[in-house]
């Protein structure tokens, strides 16, 4: 098999989980790290969309980033990720889809006419208490982190970076624990490193380093 190629953007909470579950899984990819303004052609004759992540393996082009996750723990699951109740992949989609809707009205709410945002963040922040429910020990299933966290926890970190004050004063204290053990652990502060912008005519760069 060729090394795997994964079109990422730093602060794209999608690129970052899917960042989070190669490493977890010990896959080393070609990073090419792109410019929302200013997308690589090679990304977008890959992929049209021109969204990222985008993992190309052998002629396989994956263009979301769960199923880029999935693919990835389904060759190498080392830490258990996969090992969830069916509960965690409900949450999953609650995140991805009302939640993160809500989230990007309160976050943008230029890009909507007539979003009310106070609403929104209601909205979003439902999502938040159950999540803090759940959270009975260190992760949402218990010692160890499963694909349920480490899907879930870069939207969460985008909510709350909106307006951190309000967030933290908010009474949800497992999930900002939660959140906050993440954001300084050392695997977030690995997949955050820095890379130059991709050229093609420069040497590839490989992730995680190896």
């Amino acid at each position: 098999m060729s090394q795997p190629i994964l079109y990422s953007f730093r602060r794209c909470p999608y690129a970052m989980r899917t960042r989070l579950a190669l490493v977890s899984a010990g896959i080393t990819c070609e990073l090419r790290e792109i410019l929302l303004r200013d997308k690589a052609a090679a990304l977008l004759a890959a992929s049209p969309k021109g969204t990222v992540p985008v993992l190309i393996a052998d002629d396989e082009v994956i263009e979301e980033s769960f199923d880029i996750m999935l693919w990835a723990l389904r060759q190498n699951d080392p830490e258990g990720w996969l090992t969830m109740p069916e509960q965690g992949f409900d949450l999953i989609a609650e995140v991805e889809g009302p939640f993160k809707t809500a989230l990007d009205r309160y976050k943008y709410e230029t890009r909507y006419d007539g979003v009310d945002t106070t609403a929104e963040r209601e909205k979003a922040s439902l999502t938040l208490r159950k999540m803090d429910g759940m959270l009975n020990g260190p992760w949402l299933f218990g010692d160890t982190p499963t694909l349920a966290d480490m899907a879930t926890v870069t939207f969460v970190r985008q909510f709350a970076n909106v307006d951190k004050a309000w967030f933290d004063a908010q009474a949800w204290p497992n999930l900002s624990r939660w959140l906050t053990d993440f954001v300084e652990s050392d695997r977030f502060v690995g997949i955050m490193a820095k890379y130059p912008k991709w050229e093609p005519e420069h040497a590839p760069i490989f992730f995680p380093t190896p």
